[in-house]
């Protein structure tokens, strides 16, 4: 393991905590690369000491966040060390033992061409609820939204090859959504991603952790938001035509008129928006696979609330937004396994 590093982001933290990880992870690892990312200054004594004992440091002047501490890790390690192997990224909070991070690092050099995860078991009692719930959330919305069934999506130690340094230094994000761009080009770039099962240690109900749950989850899920509103402002636009042409319509089919003329209109908004700013794949076979979809999901639309309408007592919008809302998750699947398969995530 002499040509793997183990890069550390770091930020105010806990000198005792850091020091004693730092001095158990040399009798294993040369190679150590701590990334001070705008500690306070009460803290330059203690980056010094760990120089002094060969661990290298780049410091920034201000906090610019995890994800900028990483890639420029990986810039640096990659200009001045062409020879190295790959790296395994941890957190300085005490969350990763070395046991791990070796295992991580035999992985990688088993498996240079995956991304590996160290994936930890959240149904254990000392899991704290927010960290337990906030994984279990994302886990679903990755298997939702992205179609990755991943253990740990927010989990920190990682190996990557040189390559997938080179690869992964060009996405988006300076924050912690820069580990889940990670996740999401694997999926845009069919890289497998290996999962290692490690211990689940929390120190002090991981009080020195420095992730902003308002802030930086609004980052972490913008893609599934843009999604979201995306897939919401036209299931609204086309409830609106639907029963604005409702009103209109004068035929005895009119449910089915209705649903066909505002889905025309709701569908060119949702494939203008989901093709540029979720998908990335605005083609003319993405274009011909979108509209069969239409097409087909149209008329099982309209014929469903044609026939609740004829059994149920109840209005007829409210049908509609129900039997929609059921074709809306489909849908999603479809459209990210089928219509757009060939784009790319919009990051």
């Amino acid at each position: 393991m002499d040509n793997i590093f183990v890069v550390i982001p770091t930020l105010d933290p806990d000198e005792n905590i850091m020091q004693n990880f730092i001095d158990n992870l040399k009798k294993d690892f040369k190679n150590i690369l701590v990334v001070n990312d705008g500690s306070k200054s009460i803290h330059d004594s203690f980056f010094k000491k760990l120089e002094k004992k060969g661990i290298l440091v780049i410091k920034h002047h201000k906090n610019l966040g995890k994800g900028r501490a990483l890639k420029n890790a990986f810039n640096y390690l990659l200009n001045e060390y062409p020879e190295i192997f790959g790296v395994v990224t941890c957190d300085c909070d005490g969350q990763h033992s070395v046991k791990d991070i070796k295992r991580c690092a035999k992985e990688l050099i088993k498996e240079p061409n995956k991304l590996i995860l160290g994936v930890r078991n959240f149904d254990n009692e000392n899991v704290p609820e927010k960290s337990k719930y906030g994984n279990k959330i994302t886990r679903n919305i990755f298997k939702i939204f992205i179609g990755l069934e991943i253990s740990d999506t927010q989990t920190g130690l990682r190996g990557l090859s040189k390559k997938l340094m080179e690869e992964f230094l060009d996405l988006s994000g300076e924050r912690y959504e820069y580990e889940t761009n990670m996740l999401i080009e694997c999926k845009n770039e069919s890289i497998q991603i290996d999962e290692v099962e490690i211990e689940t240690i929390y120190l002090n109900s991981n009080a020195n952790s420095h992730f902003n749950p308002l802030k930086d989850s609004v980052m972490i899920y913008k893609l599934f938001l843009k999604y979201f509103l995306s897939s919401f402002s036209s299931f609204v636009l086309d409830i609106i035509l639907f029963v604005g042409i409702l009103g209109i319509l004068k035929i005895d089919s009119k449910i089915l008129a209705a649903t066909i003329l505002a889905r025309i209109v709701s569908s060119i908004y949702n494939y203008i928006i989901n093709s540029n700013l979720v998908f990335k794949n605005m083609s003319i076979l993405s274009l011909l696979k979108y509209y069969i979809l239409v097409v087909i999901q149209m008329f099982i639309s309209g014929c469903f609330v044609t026939y609740l309408y004829s059994l149920l007592s109840i209005s007829v919008v409210i049908i509609k937004i129900i039997v929609d809302s059921l074709l809306w998750v489909i849908n999603l699947v479809i459209q990210r396994e089928f219509v757009f398969k060939e784009g790319k995530y919009e990051k």
